[in-house]
């Protein structure tokens, strides 16, 4: 996503299409040269002084202390300004960790984390997100967005370069510009290290990071509940598995072998990335958006192996709208859903609905222009925002569309269209029951349809909401005193409610009815959960 310099709240700003989304910046800050600007220029070496970090923020993978400007000098230093709910912040974690393995301690990664929604403005929920993820550079929570406003920082993610006498360099935005960062940073440590001006020593907070909890499930995303079959499917998304259980808990079956990769086999060898959401086709047959390897994986559960249907592993920006499925590159698979022999997929980092079609073996556009945002219309014409969530009624295909707050519903076949349900904008967000527009979600990422009325995953609230969609009614069902904590995902078997509560490691299970909530116990007679 990214916020585009403004002159005045509410002005009508121009839309930058793709993974790339338009808001607005309130205060103007240091005026960064673009970066492929200053890479053409004769000294690579900055001319504006970097502004200091502010006294009084928090720190994380430094023991809480915070870093100075100045004990950075003599290194290349790249700003990193992101927010988590942003999943174009996350594409670009890669290139992070490519370009530290090349430079090593020449070079010093600074995330600014600069928050959108409120909720993303906790230390704590961020620590969660820098664990999930694997960071292990220093990240300062920028809550009041001081450090974006000095910088001038344009949108999530925004990249800033300041050389080793403490000089901005220039500024990018959005992903994939791993070429232009290498060859500037690249320039900067040679032509400093020519002067001897370069500090090749490692820093104080070299080697702090935070330790990942020791969890039986760790941070899972998604949940399906098979009533008819006694089953239960866990996204156990950080320790790269699925976890099968009864609905009561008794563990069945573990599909993975707990390492990152992107392995087929059967249960004890394949490997999965990030996984996140699953849906049924049959009883036999269960689909996996590996959502970090871009990948949907099929598991056979009678004869227990996974294999790839789609995506080779490598995230890129779909332009082709139909394509073989098994050679494709895909952008960030977050949510599937079976319906009419086809697989629906919400591709979050597209903001796109697919389709793969396990007949043809292809994947194919569905819904959504391509342009993040909340738009209506026809298929081709509408516009979402970072699809995380689907579900279904047999008749509508409803979407968690989180960067808007929203719910879409949508239609299935040829002629269909795309109705907003809830959300009104990419920066219209809260925790307001109600009607209609008067609703405010925050970063819904998961939504379940049962007996008539949808159930949202209303994520940054840490909440449970329910939607009749025929009124547009809104109303909270639980949660929002420390219940949950940020739940990813949800699935209904029965009366009950079984919602991936992320934040607290653990699956809850919630009566409709009468509102209670239990974790569930999980018994592992057949020692299939030993940590990964």
């Amino acid at each position: 996503m990214k916020v585009v310099r403004g002159i005045a709240v509410g002005a009508v700003l121009a839309v930058l299409a793709g993974v790339i989304f338009t808001g607005l910046r309130w205060v103007s800050g240091l005026d960064a040269l673009p970066l492929a600007v200053a890479a053409d220029m004769p000294s690579l070496a900055g001319k504006q002084p970097a502004p200091a970090f502010p006294t009084g923020l928090d720190w994380i993978n430094t023991g809480g202390r915070p870093v100075t400007l100045k004990e950075l000098r003599g290194k290349v230093v790249l700003l990193d300004f992101w927010t988590y709910g942003c999943i174009n912040c996350f594409h670009i974690i890669p290139d992070l960790d490519k370009l530290q393995k090349t430079y090593g301690d020449k070079l010093v990664i600074i995330g600014v984390h600069s928050a959108k929604f409120a909720t993303e403005r906790k230390t704590a929920h961020i620590e969660a997100v820098v664990l999930r993820y694997g960071i292990d550079h220093p990240v300062v929570n920028d809550k009041d967005m001081q450090i974006w406003n000095a910088y001038g920082a344009e949108g999530w993610p925004t990249l800033t370069v300041i050389d080793p006498a403490g000089n901005v360099v220039g500024q990018v935005s959005g992903e994939g510009h791993y070429a232009l960062l290498n060859k500037v940073i690249g320039t900067l440590v040679q032509g400093f290290g020519a002067k001897g001006e370069i500090n090749a020593k490692p820093l104080w907070f070299s080697g702090i990071h935070l330790e990942m909890p020791k969890t039986t499930l760790l941070y899972p995303g998604k949940v399906l509940a098979d009533a008819a079959h006694d089953r239960l499917f866990i996204a156990d998304s950080n320790h790269n598995r699925i976890v099968v259980t009864t609905l009561a808990g008794t563990v069945l079956a573990v599909i993975g072998d707990g390492s990152t990769g992107l392995r087929d086999g059967d249960y004890a060898h394949a490997q999965f990335h990030y996984p996140q959401g699953m849906a049924l086709a049959g009883a036999d047959m269960l689909y996996v958006a590996d959502t970090d390897n871009n990948a949907i994986r099929k598991v056979d559960l009678v004869k227990q192996t996974v294999s790839t249907v789609a995506g080779d592993g490598k995230q890129t920006y779909m332009t082709d709208p139909a394509m073989p499925a098994r050679g494709a590159e895909l952008n960030t698979p977050w949510a599937v859903l079976f319906h009419g022999g086809l697989l629906y997929i919400a591709m979050a980092g597209q903001h796109q609905l697919w389709t793969y079609d396990p007949m043809t073996a292809s994947i194919n556009l569905y819904a959504g222009s391509g342009q993040e945002g909340v738009t209506d219309g026809p298929l081709a014409q509408a516009s979402f925002a970072q699809s995380s969530g689907l579900t279904t009624d047999g008749r509508s295909l409803y979407v968690a569309d989180p960067e808007a707050s929203a719910v879409r519903q949508v239609g299935f076949g040829p002629g269909a269209r795309v109705r907003t349900l809830v959300g009104t904008g990419l920066f219209d967000f809260g925790d307001v029951d109600g009607v209609g527009d008067d609703v405010r979600l925050q970063h819904d990422l998961g939504i379940a349809w049962h007996a008539g009325r949808l159930y949202i995953a209303d994520t940054y609230n840490s909440k449970i909401k329910v939607l009749d969609p025929k009124t547009r009614r809104v109303t909270t069902l639980a949660g929002g005193n420390g219940e949950f904590d940020e739940p990813g995902g949800l699935s209904a078997a029965t009366d009950e409610l079984y919602v991936a509560d992320t934040d607290h490691n653990r699956i809850a299970v919630l009566d409709i009815k009468t509102g209670k909530i239990s974790s569930l116990k999980l018994a592992d007679p057949q020692h299939l959960l030993a940590q990964p």
